[in-house]
């Protein structure tokens, strides 16, 4: 396995050797868990860095972890442009055929070109089609296209919903959302509203957090409505009408009103909800990679996009539990206009906090910009890494340098620093990591992904899956004309003292032909299950009033998780539907609230999942997708300890056998010098006594003590040789033995560091019945319904 495959790794590139203008063998792996103090690049045009960028998302993907990536340049469709057989009909689609043409080529030669230079650019840098396909299996690439139907349609108005339950609890979390839900509308609208000074910032705000903390959805017609008619009464200290008069309120409504009456307006109500929890993870658990793409936008619909998006990030944010590891990214692909120096535009407040607060969330902000001067360094005190590429002029670097020195960054040498910025080449970035010693030069690695350049939303429709994503039905941007009254309609009709009614709004375009009737019931249910669970869950279910004698067929009822918007007043002279007379006692309605309580104990039991191999439930409100992301999350962080815990365990046999080996070695060291020795002793011993044999007789006494002497020397010498042997198969025994403590050390890292599968984790399901006190029927009432919206 190489080094950049293992847990927590991002293979983003090579080290480079400015001596020799070359890349050197050794990669640059980034530790993902450093991006919880967020990242940041800097890079002219054509210095590479959106290639680095995309290898980071890629490598990031690779690892399951989940990412939001918003693209004002349409670069980001490159995601999805991966081909593991790396055939010229993959890339054919996508390459350009002006590009082509100025090469002097057809398409089809031009699409051959470009797989095989894509196919030989991998390879260099050890990029297998394997990896390329572990990369498209182990995450979903999902390009969104707010405003348009060209990707899959992201409907950035629903984030007038009320959010979760856990959002509303907390005061801080709920007015972030409030605030940024706000700026985004008000900027569609060209309304420049400062949030603590102007009115309509702070009237609106008032309006969407008491709908909100009443667990009411608005959408932007009911919010023109209750703009006109708020509820309230003061502002502070100061009474409505001196603080936002009614003409001026007015005149705020016409201008949501002209919005909701465009034509285009359609567009930004279809599609996937803008939910946080639903861009980082898909069915099953799966983690996904989601390109929000603007490019196609008004520079004020960006701003409006980015802004409710950052906001809904935010209160995702809020509702993790702390953690040390990389949950999930967000990537912004040129921030260029959205964290000004000096200006406040909408989007800087939620940028502003997350930069502060989604470390201890493990969410990791990962910002890229072309122009130094783009960046407010103040607000980027909290970036521990940098990745800054060739920069234009002498005077971008020194902008970037003293942004750097400002936030108290800079931890290197500048004068160094400056050198080596000024040296960069394409593709070479230096990476400033306040988590490493010093700076390092490195050159990104080859994407896998095609980096085809800004797609066009032609390009961006071909990739979109034949399925497409769940989405609201676009409604016709042209009011219908009103239908005629319907047979039978007359006035309102009378009902007892302690029957309750409501009307419902309905399109503000649309007169209805007359209103019928429906019960209206908000039940709150009371989940409890020991000290593992204690929740409580509000639903409104709207049912058809039957007729005598018939009971209410509450279980063909249709549901949703807060009342829908209500209207002060029935429409002047709008007809109304018959009620039936049992429907208009007070009585019926005692046995209509009896009978929803009945039923709801026997139809309602709350579904939760527990994890068999894991100590952990799913919380209430919590889909299954997201209790398997939870759990992956946590498994990640189990891995890690488990692999921590297992480098400890092994610590000490490794250092043992590594003694172990030594030892033997210097034993052989000595026995080898001992049996050389022992040679040169024997080998003077016995040319003595050849000498002796040579001069005669005299000399024979003591050449047969040599004699004796040289055989003793040549008996030693035969023994140190035998110990030689002993400690050569003692060193070969001893390095053996590590050889097999590292291999058993290898394969249980191996097993420890397998991917966690979402769709692998048991779950075993239980089911919370309700208890007769566990249901209460906070209201029931007959509700008159335009018949238009009529179910």
């Amino acid at each position: 396995m190489a080094d950049y495959e293992k847990l927590g790794v991002f293979y983003l590139g090579r080290e480079w050797d400015p001596a020799t203008g070359q890349a050197t063998e050794r990669p640059l792996l980034y530790d993902a868990n450093d991006l919880t103090t967020h990242a940041v690049c800097v890079g002219m045009t054509g210095s590479g860095k959106t290639g680095l960028c995309i290898a980071l998302l890629e490598e990031a993907a690779l690892d399951g972890i989940p990412v939001i990536a918003i693209d004002p340049k349409g670069d980001l469709g490159s995601l999805a442009l991966t081909f593991p057989a790396l055939r010229p009909d993959d890339f054919r689609p996508f390459v350009d055929p002006q590009e082509a043409a100025r090469r002097g080529l057809d398409v089809d030669a031009f699409a051959a070109e470009t797989a095989a230079r894509w196919r030989d650019g991998l390879a260099a840098w050890n990029q297998t089609p394997e990896r390329i396909a572990a990369l498209r299996a182990a995450a979903e690439v999902v390009l969104y296209t707010p405003g348009s139907d060209a990707g899959v349609p992201l409907g950035v108005l629903r984030s007038l919903a009320a959010p979760r339950a856990s959002a509303l609890a907390e005061g801080e979390a709920l007015r972030d959302h409030v605030e940024a839900c706000v700026s985004a509308l008000l900027a569609l609208v060209g309304v420049a509203a400062d949030p603590v000074r102007s009115r309509e910032h702070i009237v609106l705000s008032l309006i969407v957090e008491r709908a909100w903390r009443a667990g009411r959805d608005l959408d932007l017609a009911g919010l023109i409505g209750e703009l006109q008619r708020p509820g309230i009464a003061t502002v502070g200290v100061v009474d409505l009408e001196t603080f936002f008069p009614a003409a001026d309120r007015f005149a705020l409504a016409m201008q949501l009103n002209a919005l909701l009456a465009s034509p285009s307006f359609a567009a930004w109500l279809g599609g996937a909800p803008l939910d946080a929890a639903s861009l980082l993870v898909g069915l099953g658990g799966r983690p996904r990679v989601s390109v929000v793409s603007i490019a196609h936008l008004s520079d004020r619909e960006r701003m409006f996009v980015v802004t409710a998006l950052l906001g809904e990030v935010l209160a995702w944010v809020r509702s993790q539990p702390g953690t040390s590891s990389l949950r999930a990214i967000l990537y912004m692909d040129e921030v260029f206009g959205y964290l000004p120096p000096t200006a406040e535009p909408p989007s800087k407040r939620p940028l502003l906090t997350l930069l502060k607060q989604a470390r201890a969330s493990g969410l990791g902000v990962v910002l890229a910009t072309q122009n130094p001067v783009d960046l407010d360094y103040k607000a980027l005190s909290n970036a521990g890494t940098w990745f800054i590429g060739r920069l234009q002029t002498e005077r971008d670097r020194d902008r970037l340098l003293d942004g750097l020195a400002g936030t108290g960054t800079l931890r290197a040498d500048r004068a160094r620093l400056d050198t080596q910025l000024a040296q960069l080449e394409k593709r070479v970035f230096l990476l400033h990591d306040v988590h490493e010693d010093a700076p390092v030069l490195f050159q990104s690695r080859w994407a896998m992904s095609y980096l085809r350049g800004p797609l066009s939303l032609a390009e961006l429709r071909a990739l979109k899956p034949p399925s497409g994503e769940p989405a609201a039905p676009v409604q016709s941007a042209a009011p219908p004309a009103p239908a005629p009254p319907a047979a039978g309609a007359r006035s309102r009709p009378v009902v007892e003292p302690g029957v309750a009614e409501v009307v419902l709004a309905g399109d503000p375009r649309v007169r209805p032909g007359r209103y019928v009737p429906r019960l209206l019931a908000t039940v709150r249910l009371h989940y409890v299950k020991g000290a593992a669970l204690d929740a409580w869950v509000t639903t409104t279910l709207l049912a058809r009033i039957p007729s005598a004698g018939e009971t209410v067929d509450w279980e063909g009822a249709g549901e949703s998780t807060s009342e829908p918007p209500l209207a002060a007043e029935p429409i002047a002279g709008v007809p109304f539907a018959p009620l039936p007379g049992p429907a208009s006692r007070a009585a019926t309605h005692r046995t209509y609230a009896r009978d929803l309580a009945d039923w709801l104990r026997r139809a309602r039991p709350l579904v939760v999942w527990r994890a068999v191999d894991y100590d952990e439930r799913s919380r209430a409100g919590e889909s299954e997708a997201e209790f398997r992301a939870r759990l992956v999350h946590l498994g990640r962080e189990r891995r890690a300890r488990a692999v921590e815990a297992l480098r400890k365990k092994y610590a000490s046999r490794l250092a043992r056998a590594e003694a172990a080996v030594r030892r033997a070695e210097d034993a052989l060291a000595r026995q080898q010098l001992q049996y050389g020795g022992q040679k040169v002793q024997t080998a003077i011993s016995v040319g003595a006594t050849l000498l002796g044999a040579v001069l005669g007789r005299r000399l024979r006494g003591a050449g047969l003590g040599r004699a004796t002497t040289a055989a003793r020397h040549a008996s030693r010498t035969a023994r140190e040789r035998e110990d030689v042997a002993r400690a050569g198969e003692a060193v070969a025994a001893a390095r053996e033995q590590r050889r097999a403590l590292d291999a058993e050390f290898e394969a249980e890292l191996q097993a420890l560091e397998a991917p966690i599968d979402p769709a692998s984790i048991r779950l075993a399901e239980e089911r919370v019945t309700l208890r007769k006190g566990d249901v209460d029927v906070v209201r029931l009432a007959v509700a008159w319904i335009p018949e238009a919206a009529a179910t």
